[in-house]
């Protein structure tokens, strides 16, 4: 498969975590707590990435760097997730309270000590509202990071036959 049309399938992968995610929210009314929400910024950050390198289409290193900027937001976007899954499976006496919403936040708080609340997560990050063969919103979107960090890095190692700076190369 070639480099641009892997990069097309995380681009249309990435659309339709995001698709999913706005019928959950605003089909089946589940509300996102603050680490959906930072889940799907992620998700956004990478099919950004993968779009641009399909517009782009670039050879050789340009691939390379696209693969490593989206392996990079795809990585993080695994560890969110998998943050999130772990505050689901606390015990009920360990989950933390539930704090402020993300919009109170985001207008009471720099964006810096945003993130950290973000991150420390709340009681309302550890409910599962809904689930499939056994698995939590967050345990879905840390096996679709998975494998947009795998597709990221396949593009990363991927093995090129020219520089793409126009050299001409003899044996």
């Amino acid at each position: 498969m070639s480099s641009r049309s892997l990069f097309l399938v995380g681009f249309l992968f990435c659309t339709a975590m995001l698709a999913v995610a706005g019928y959950f929210q605003f089909v089946d009314h589940l509300e996102p707590c603050p680490l959906c929400i930072l889940q799907r910024v992620f998700v956004l950050f990478v099919g950004v990435i993968f779009l641009l390198a399909v517009l782009h289409n670039p050879r050789a290193w340009g691939i390379k760097v696209y693969g490593f900027f989206a392996g990079i937001f795809a990585l993080g976007g695994t560890a969110i997730s998998a943050w999130h899954l772990r505050l689901q499976n606390l015990p009920e006496d360990q989950v933390p309270s539930c704090g402020p919403g993300l919009n109170f936040m985001l207008d009471n708080f720099s964006l810096n000590e945003t993130l950290e609340m973000v991150l420390r997560g709340s009681g309302e990050c550890a409910e599962v509202l809904w689930t499939f063969m056994g698995l939590s919103i967050p345990a879905w979107t840390l096996i679709a990071f998975t494998a947009l960090a795998l597709m990221s890095l396949a593009q990363l190692f991927r093995r090129t036959n020219n520089t793409g700076l126009g050299y001409i190369h003899y044996r």
